[in-house]
């Protein structure tokens, strides 16, 4: 897993991508696929991941917040 993760951390790098957005990215991507894995059942998700489920389900709620612009601004731009 380690060389996976230098040749993907050579290509951020590369791509000039900064480390907050990766963290950032990262741990969406995380939380999401421990959803998935749990049946969207935030308790088990929690339990999964070693954190409160108060944590999860406040990112959760921010990353759906993240992604109700973008669907506003793509409707509106269809029209």
């Amino acid at each position: 897993m380690r060389a996976r993760l230098e040749v993907l951390i050579d290509e951020m790098l590369d791509g000039h991508i900064l480390l907050a957005e990766a963290l950032n990215e990262f741990e969406k991507m995380y939380i999401k696929k421990a959803l998935g894995r749990n049946k969207s059942n935030i308790s088990k998700t929690a339990d999964a991941l070693g954190v409160h489920r108060n944590t999860v389900a406040k990112r959760v709620a921010c990353y759906q917040k993240q992604e109700r612009p973008v669907a506003r601004a793509a409707k509106a731009g269809s029209r």
